[in-house]
């Protein structure tokens, strides 16, 4: 299941996407317009910020930016940053593997077998989707 965390976070970029100003948009704005909470938004938003996402001015008219076209900007670097690992099982994970402590044989699991599956399904949705795609609509 989706976290809050990358939900109200794929919510306030495509807020950002959509504003279509260089001018920073402010978390209160993104929190009221999005219904989100804005101290738990304010921690998404510095985590986007801190792999090169967003980008943010201080001061009165300070916010958060993109600091790519939205066209640059791919669900599978978003989704890892906010949720951490795409696939559901460690052993069939490309970025974050480890071996399943209660698995004699991958190669002959149907578990592993079945969650390659999954992995490589949702990960070409999110290769193939950019923040562009989620503004747009």
């Amino acid at each position: 299941m989706l976290s809050k965390k990358t939900k109200y976070g794929l919510k306030a970029l495509t807020f950002i996407a959509r504003s279509g100003s260089d001018t920073p948009v402010q978390v209160g704005e993104i929190a009221r317009e999005e219904q989100i909470p804005q101290k738990f938004l304010e921690s998404i938003l510095l985590s986007l910020r801190k792999t090169g996402i967003l980008g943010s001015k201080k001061g009165k008219h300070g916010g958060y930016y993109l600091r790519k076209d939205p066209s640059e900007v791919f669900m599978t670097e978003v989704m890892r940053v906010l949720e951490g690992p795409i696939a559901m099982v460690p052993c069939v994970s490309l970025n974050f593997y480890e071996k399943c402590d209660d698995c004699p044989d991958e190669d002959r699991c149907s578990v592993n077998k079945l969650m390659i599956q999954v992995r490589d399904s949702t990960l070409e949705v999110f290769k193939n989707t950019t923040l562009k795609d989620l503004s747009d609509r």
